[in-house]
């Protein structure tokens, strides 16, 4: 399920339960709708509003903080291509196919993880989209940087100075790859799906509440309408954030761009 269809479905659901306490409350008894009654259901709601808006925050701060993490180590991972790169140039003609095998992984991750953007040019796998995660986590891509990484490994280095270049260009291909996996463990989000549904179960329980104790007119309907909307919504802002490679706000892809810039000169 997608994160705008998660947003959706929880709008749905609270407008249900708000529906569902407008049908129960002709049906009970006189004394169910006593002044005591009414003022205990506000106590609670009061309560469970209090609760649910710290969760909220707490929740976007936590997404917020995911997305702003991704998008740096994904920087990090554009800045630890072209620093590969540079290395490899600078050995010299031996790691040309290297180079080359670096090049096509990064067209093809880009043109993967950003399926809406342009595609860069060239020649490279097409890497089918993911729609649960990003799609550096593809094994086509992993199997690209990996043969790349056996070429410097299987170097011959012929003097010092090409020993030194074959050992730090080595030590920045594990470097770029344990990057690679940071942000695939970061793709898939932090937040905690029973806790989210016990949230959810929060929100429904104040929106029974509303539908038993509003008043049945059109201004209570559709004030009731734009919280379950803005409660729908902030959802949908936590679910984006918390998923930075998918959905409508999403990591740019500019950093890569500017490494396969770099990697064509």
């Amino acid at each position: 399920m997608t994160e705008i269809q998660s947003a959706v479905l929880v709008f749905v659901l609270l407008l249900a339960s708000t529906g569902i306490g407008a049908i129960v409350r002709p049906l009970l008894p006189e004394e169910h709708k006593a002044q005591e009654t009414v003022q205990l259901i506000q106590l609670l709601v009061g309560m469970l509003v209090t609760f649910a808006a710290l969760v909220l925050g707490l929740l976007t701060a936590s997404a917020k903080t995911v997305f702003d993490t991704t998008n740096s180590d994904m920087r990090s991972y554009a800045t630890s291509i072209i620093e590969l790169d540079r290395t490899m140039r600078d050995y010299g003609t031996q790691l040309d196919h290297a180079r080359r095998l670096l090049r096509t992984y990064t067209a093809a991750a880009v043109a993967s993880t950003w399926p809406n953007e342009p595609r860069p040019p060239g020649e490279y796998p097409d890497i089918e989209p993911s729609t649960k995660t990003d799609s550096l986590a593809s094994s086509t891509l992993g199997a690209i940087l990996g043969q790349g990484q056996r070429e410097v490994r299987l170097l011959d280095p012929r003097d010092d100075y090409h020993r030194q270049l074959a050992a730090e260009a080595a030590a920045r291909f594990e470097q770029l790859i344990a990057l690679r996996w940071k942000l695939i463990e970061e793709a898939h989000g932090s937040i905690s799906y029973p806790f989210d549904r016990i949230l959810v179960g929060w929100l429904l329980i104040i929106f029974l509440c509303f539908g038993l104790i509003a008043p049945r007119n059109a201004l209570s309907l559709v004030t009731i309408m734009l919280g379950a909307l803005s409660i729908a919504s902030a959802v949908l802002v936590i679910l984006d954030l918390d998923t930075p490679f998918t959905g409508p706000i999403m990591i740019g892809s500019q950093p890569m761009r500017d490494a396969l810039a770099y990697e064509a000169r």
